[in-house]
């Protein structure tokens, strides 16, 4: 064996005694190209640092994506915003970057069936994960039976604690849970205990005032209510289906004149709104 054939197991097993897999792969290539252009030490090393980092990065999003566990296709560039013309993409890759989520605030979705909540909310956590945060996307209705059994189970305060972990909760669909003591209870205690600790996004088809559908007394509504908006933003969506629009929009793309589309614009415009700046007592 050479003196250079030497050096080169060498350093591979040194890299991969070390778990630095993307310079163990990388090296030789890096190396050659360093010689070549005559880079100083420092700057090999640099490049070499990079690879590894960008990978273990990109280990970790791909990661974080799965936990996730959002719907597939649920992103910004999926979203039609042309559709909601009174939605401001802007706003919402604000609120992908995450500033609202090291506040500990909450950002709540309201819209009848269909008007896209869904798909923003997905999209809002898919950038907040990009942005180094974690996420979860779940069905109420799925969660709560989830709190129930470990409830159950006495292994509450350990689901609890392990949803503590994560940056942001996304609550799909909020306002299919049942006006049920036990069920409305256990929502009230993950919605106290995550309040000015961590954030919540919330799908719901309900606005405040019917609510009472929801949690099974008042005294819970109001309290409900007034821990999620004290520090939130709110979106506003409207009654018109997204997805209809949406579906007749594809169909009708390839014959449907700028005046017919120009039409089909003039929908009913959601509101962005900021919630009360105080909470009331």
């Amino acid at each position: 064996m050479t003196t250079v054939e030497t050096e080169s197991f060498t350093n591979s097993q040194a890299l991969k005694a070390l778990r630095l897999p993307s310079m163990c792969r990388s090296w030789q290539e890096v190396a050659a190209e360093a010689t070549e252009h005559a880079w100083s030490h420092e700057r090999f090393l640099g490049v070499l640092c990079r690879l590894e980092l960008d990978e273990r990065g990109n280990r970790r999003l791909a990661a974080a994506l799965q936990a996730a566990k959002l719907p597939p296709g649920k992103r910004l560039d999926s979203f039609e915003f042309g559709l909601v013309p009174g939605l401001s993409r802007q706003r919402v890759e604000a609120l992908c970057a995450g500033d609202w989520v090291k506040a500990h605030e909450n950002c709540l979705l309201f819209g009848g069936s269909g008007t896209g909540k869904s798909h923003l909310a997905a999209a809002i956590a898919h950038g907040l994960i990009e942005a180094g945060h974690t996420a979860l996307f779940i069905r109420t209705n799925d969660l709560v039976q989830r709190l129930q059994a470990a409830r159950r189970d006495l292994a509450l305060p350990a689901l609890l604690t392990k949803l503590d972990r994560i940056d942001c909760l996304v609550l799909d669909d909020l306002g299919y849970v049942r006006k049920d003591q036990s069920e409305t209870s256990i929502l009230f205690e993950l919605i106290s205990e995550r309040y000015e600790h961590r954030s919540l996004i919330i799908t719901c088809d309900r606005p405040f005032a019917d609510w009472s559908s929801i949690f099974a007394d008042q005294i819970m509504t109001v309290a409900a209510i007034d821990r999620l908006v004290h520090h939130a933003v709110i979106l506003e969506f409207g009654s018109e289906s997204y997805r209809k629009r949406a579906a007749a929009t594809r169909i009708n793309r390839p014959v449907t004149s700028t005046a017919t589309q120009a039409t089909n614009d003039h929908t009913p415009a959601p509101t962005v709104t900021k919630g009360p700046a105080r909470r009331s007592t």
